[in-house]
């Protein structure tokens, strides 16, 4: 979706300062927010796309001044307000006020491990033949979806090459926004960077992965 999160290519941001020898977690809270999401997931019954959807879904103010992890957290608790596992009142509250019906077990400490490992595949089988290949000029569609959608604003509606074809993968604009996996064709699409920046850039190229909705002949 058009949001706070797509920042590639914008300026007035201030410079990317990379932390040196950074750790995982900054402070235990951020560990445990990124364990609250992953057992999460299961129980209430949403897919990484629909997170990242409501992640993505932050009013812009609440996504700009908040850290990576606050912003994981405001979409959990986004997602279990929006399925009845905690109320607005409970949030703020920080604990259950009410009893809750049946919700399916949590995950046990010793199959996370086992569980992360397996990781969540998102191949799936070819149901038709790839529509392009190797070497081809393709163009983005220019497009402003109100759903989630992994193509990022800067390189809609611009020319590129196909340099991969990675085979056929969940299409997030489709499980993102709760419309089932809808598995697509997905290319690494090259862009010159003069076609995504104009003239005064420094980059030489930029890859992009692109599921086949995204495409069109060039």
């Amino acid at each position: 979706m058009n949001g706070a999160q797509d920042l590639g290519g914008q300026h007035g941001f201030g410079p990317v300062a990379p932390e040196s020898n950074e750790p995982l977690f900054h402070d235990e809270w951020e560990r445990r927010a990124m364990a609250l999401t992953i057992l999460m997931g299961p129980i209430g019954g949403w897919n990484i796309d629909q997170s990242r959807a409501a992640r993505e879904s932050l009013p812009p103010v609440q996504y700009l001044s908040s850290s990576y992890y606050e912003i994981w957290l405001a979409g959990l608790e986004k997602l279990m307000a929006e399925r009845g596992i905690l109320s607005a009142e409970e949030i703020a509250a920080g604990k259950p006020l009410a009893p809750r019906a049946s919700i399916p077990p949590a995950l046990t400490a010793d199959k996370v491990g086992p569980m992360l490992a397996r990781g969540g595949p998102t191949e799936r089988e070819a149901n038709q033949p790839a529509r392009f290949k190797v070497g081809d000029a393709v163009r983005t569609h220019a497009m402003n979806p109100s759903g989630h959608t992994r193509l990022p604003r800067y390189a809609r509606g611009r020319r590129g090459t196909i340099a991969i074809v990675h085979g056929v993968h969940v299409f997030p604009d489709s499980s993102g926004n709760g419309r089932g996996e809808n598995p697509q064709w997905l290319y690494s699409v090259r862009f010159d960077a003069h076609e995504l920046w104009g003239p005064d850039t420094t980059a030489s190229a930029v890859h992009v992965d692109c599921w086949e909705p995204y495409l069109e002949p060039a």
